[in-house]
């Protein structure tokens, strides 16, 4: 076999694309549009307010059942990709801004989310789990290389204009487009007919239990959309309305559940599992041990998190300049990142991914204990100070440590989720579990400014050591559910 043939072969080798053309937009997102609005003189609350756009990513589980129900994964990422390109083709022909930027953005974020959940879906599946460890190493490598891209793009804009450089984005989201259209087949998995959107909310109101999830999902949904848009400190009563009518929603599910148990209709409302909007996430409730495996989710990475927004800070405060946060924090930090996710993923693989978890888990939170080090050892100074060489050597290594863990843990935790979903439902669960993540980084980082505020730096870092470990007490259930996972998968296959 030549090589080219043997490489195209190669599932890492699709990986790799597949994660270039999922990290690319969202530095498109982060990097093209801002810069280029603020030299058209946008004013910032604008730009900021443009972020919220960026909603698409948290709240993509909401359609994420649409791509599990009609699957083609590949067609969705092609789809995407090229209606992407379509969107900053216009970009490079309408260089001004006015109101059909918000919805040019908003068509991309949306379009972007869905790319997500295609790819995260397709992969899902296309992998054995002995290949979970390496691929999400890769996983994380190409996806940060796709950001870069987008840095390359920003600055050629430089040189050819911000025409050229859009155009130049709108190729390369083209060209992903049409390579992910060329990845191996996706497997073929039998739908099961269900029932209707309209039969599945009619059962789910009819059984106040199963309705009542479905509200705290919908109030979780509002409450990550208002954390983005804060529309509770503009509105008066906006969360004692929201509670309102949502306790008269459950208790007209309390009255219509005691109507139909009264006139003997259960056996009628059955079949929730197999509703396309809500299936997946009742189906994934009803798995054993699911509650305190969310729990482990929740705060596996709390420790991470919770330090993450505070490092920038840290430097600044102890007199680093941008230049240098920006080539030692952020560039080579980046590199030290993608090896450890590479490393991770390789020790996952050869080990398993329940040991993976809990020994990288622990390199991963020693690491908080060289920032707090730091924290106690180096003066908080003005900007442009001398700064001593053991001081810049002593937060250089706090912060190659912390960023080579931190792929280390990523790659196993990532390889654990993609572990332990129901490949038929793929897309749907993996962007329900993911969710429930970015749940808790947006909530460690909130509090972390608290924190550090009210502890300093040094004893904050040390908490955040501490923090790593509640999740410890649910690996058991961790243990049992991979297990499950890997008796459901041999069940399927049987």
């Amino acid at each position: 076999m030549k090589k080219g043939q043997k490489l195209l072969k190669s599932k890492m080798f699709w990986i790799g694309i597949l994660y270039f053309s999922e990290g690319f937009p969202l530095g498109v997102f982060y990097d093209l549009f801002p810069v280029h609005f603020r030299q058209q003189k946008v004013e910032l609350w604008k730009i900021g307010f443009m972020s919220l756009l960026g909603l698409a990513w948290t709240l993509k589980f909401l359609w994420a059942p649409a791509i599990d129900h009609y699957r083609h994964h590949r067609r969705w990422m092609f789809l995407s990709d090229i209606l992407m390109g379509a969107v900053i083709l216009f970009f490079s022909l309408k260089l001004g801004f006015g109101p059909w930027v918000w919805i040019a953005v908003g068509c991309f974020t949306l379009l972007s989310a869905t790319n997500d959940i295609a790819i995260d879906g397709y992969t899902i599946e296309l992998l054995e789990k002995k290949e979970l460890g390496l691929a999400n190493g890769l996983r994380i490598g190409f996806y940060r290389v796709g950001m870069l891209a987008s840095g390359f793009v920003l600055i050629l804009s430089d040189y050819v204009g911000w025409s050229g450089a859009y155009l130049a984005a709108a190729g390369i989201l083209c060209l992903s487009g049409f390579l992910c259209l060329n990845a191996p087949r996706e497997r073929a998995y039998a739908r099961k007919e269900g029932i209707s959107l309209l039969g599945e909310i009619t059962r789910l109101i009819h059984r106040p239990r199963t309705f009542g999830i479905v509200v705290l999902f919908f109030l979780g949904t509002l409450w990550l959309i208002n954390n983005a848009t804060h529309w509770s400190e503009s509105t008066s009563y906006f969360w004692p309305i929201s509670l309102g009518v949502s306790g008269l929603l459950m208790g007209g599910s309390i009255g219509l559940g005691s109507k139909a148990h009264s006139l003997g209709n259960e056996n009628n409302l059955s079949k929730v599992t197999e509703g396309p909007m809500f299936g997946t996430l009742m189906a994934m409730l009803q798995r054993p041990y699911i509650i305190p495996v969310i729990v482990f989710i929740l705060t596996f990475k709390l420790a991470d998190s919770s330090m993450g927004f505070m490092v920038k800070p840290f430097w600044v405060d102890v007199g680093f300049s941008a230049t240098e946060i920006g080539l030692v924090s952020v560039n080579i930090g980046l590199i030290l990142s993608i090896a450890g996710g590479v490393a991770g993923g390789w020790i996952t693989d050869r080990t398993d991914i329940f040991k993976a978890l809990w020994t990288l888990g622990l390199f991963q939170a020693v690491s908080n204990l060289g920032y707090a080090l730091a924290a106690y050892v180096l003066p908080v100074v003005e900007a442009g100070a001398m700064i001593p060489l053991k001081h810049k050597a002593l937060i250089y290594s706090a912060s190659a440590l912390e960023s080579f863990t931190g792929g280390l843990g990523t790659a196993a935790f990532l390889a654990f989720l993609m572990a332990i979903v129901n490949k038929k439902h793929s897309a749907t669960e993996y962007a329900l579990l993911s969710s429930v993540f970015a749940l808790s980084r947006s909530l460690a980082g909130w509090a972390g400014g608290f924190g550090a505020e009210n502890m300093g730096y040094g004893p904050y870092f040390l908490l955040t050591f501490f923090l790593a470990f509640p999740a410890y007490g649910f690996l058991p259930y961790v243990k049992k559910m991979l297990h499950y996972a890997e008796s459901q998968a041999e069940w399927d296959q049987a």
